[in-house]
């Protein structure tokens, strides 16, 4: 069943949303509908923090109306110049869309799933009114499945990229000791503000396509040319004994952002796997954008599964 505390003040990041079927368990939050907690078996399948904790490195949230950074928060609207607030000050940029810090209200729930839904306003930098749902859902096979969806309330067509920022884990298998696998053909070159500028074959220490350690990694890039099988594409971290954790994305997702850190709170080394519909600067490139037509709604779907 799906229990709720939508009104607590117990928790940084707001009301918290139970979701169990057999072993496996989701915790969803009203900060940013975000994904705080999954697990199968006990075994902790994403990275989590403290109840007076807001997400550490962004972990678990969902992304929009853009993912990852806008460029000094400047973009131009038929020739007119908008400028978002600036939420990445070290790099100069708009990072990780207008609802990182907004409550998202309960549209429904029922025994395996919960959707949540928060609107975006018309303001400096983004003069469009839409809102911005988003589904969980514990399937039949116990995997996660997450669905995003942007509805326009405008009069006219509005610009997004949608994403979201999970971090994978194993259990209590050292990330490090982790195998990662992305199956991507094409990776972005970014400067060093992370903002994309061409792409390239991937090659070298950054193709990942034949398994790479987490140790020997220290990357933080987005990939693209994702390889499919049934429509969805699927990123893996396995442990040696043979046990995997993936995060898959349905083909309207065609980009996947691989951050390796070593400043995840008490983790030597944790993995975040960002499904997006488009890259970071996607304003301004045109890369990945999509424009919603007013009255018009656009979902992506992805979600967590594991071998154990």
């Amino acid at each position: 069943m799906t229990s709720s505390t939508p009104h607590s003040r117990r928790y940084a990041s707001g009301g918290q949303y139970e979701l169990r079927r057999g072993d496996a368990l989701a915790v969803v939050t009203e900060l940013a509908a975000g994904l705080r907690l999954y697990t199968r078996g006990g075994v902790q399948l994403t990275e989590s923090y403290g109840d007076a904790d807001i997400p550490p490195g962004a972990t678990g949230i969902t992304l929009a109306p853009w993912a990852n950074r806008v460029e000094d928060g400047v973009w131009y609207l038929d020739g007119r110049k908008q400028q978002l607030d600036i939420t990445e000050v070290s790099r100069n940029n708009a990072s990780h869309g207008l609802l990182r810090n907004a409550s998202y209200a309960l549209v429904d729930e029922s025994e395996f799933s919960v959707t949540l839904e928060a609107p975006i306003f018309p303001q400096h930098g983004y003069p469009f009114l839409v809102r911005h749902r988003v589904q969980y859902e514990l399937a039949e096979d116990l995997g996660l499945v997450v669905r995003q969806t942007l509805l326009n309330d405008s009069q006219s067509s509005a610009p997004f990229v949608l994403g979201s920022h999970p971090y994978l884990r194993l259990g209590d298998v050292p990330a490090e000791d982790l195998v990662l696998t992305v199956g991507a053909g094409s990776r972005l070159i970014a400067d060093e503000r992370l903002i994309p500028r061409s792409a390239e074959p991937v090659s070298g220490e950054l193709d990942l396509r034949g398994g790479r350690t987490v140790a020997e990694l220290d990357i933080d890039v987005a990939y693209t040319d994702l390889v499919l099988d049934g429509g969805v594409a699927r990123q893996t971290l396995q442990a040696s004994d043979g046990r995997s954790v993936s995060l898959w994305q349905d083909e309207s997702c065609g980009y996947v952002h691989v951050f390796v850190t070593d400043k995840f709170p008490g983790r030597p080394k944790a993995v975040a796997i960002e499904p997006m519909t488009g890259p970071a600067n996607a304003f301004n490139s045109g890369d990945g954008l999509r424009w919603l037509a007013a009255g018009e709604s656009f979902t992506m779907t992805w979600g967590i599964s594991a071998s154990l």
